[in-house]
Formats: structure tokens, sequence, C-alpha cells
């Protein structure tokens, strides 16, 4: 299984806003915003903070594959 955050970029695209928005909105660092590009495990911490920015539910921004599918 793996994570992908397909969601969380089109959620973006959709308000308009630049990863480095979400960045200071969030108050996550560039690093685990690296991760989330690379689909890598990030903390729940920071998907916390994504969602409350956001103001959505961690279902809106990421969802678990098939690590086949990668």
């Amino acid at each position: 299984m793996a994570v992908s955050y397909k969601k969380l970029w089109k959620l973006l695209i959709d308000r308009d806003m630049r990863k480095k928005d979400l960045c200071v909105a969030a108050g996550i660092s560039h690093a685990s915003m690296a991760k989330l590009g690379k689909n890598e495990n990030v903390t729940t911490d920071v998907l916390v903070k994504i969602c409350t920015a956001l103001q959505c539910d961690i279902g809106d921004i990421m969802e678990i594959t098939n690590s086949s599918n990668n």
C-alpha cells in the first residue's frame, strides 16, 4: 500500500493556492512539503495542520493506493 496526495494538489489548484502558500497557512516546513510532493510518509501532525488550514477532512487530501499503481 502507498499514499497518494493527488487530491491535495487538485484542492490547491481549485483554491488557487501554491505550495508555498500552503506552507505558510498551515505552518509546515518546506521539507514536509517536499515529502508530500514525493508521496512519502509525513506525520499525522502535518496532515492535521493542512486539514485545519484548508478546512477539510483528511480524505479530501490523501488516499491509499496499491503500490503496484505507482
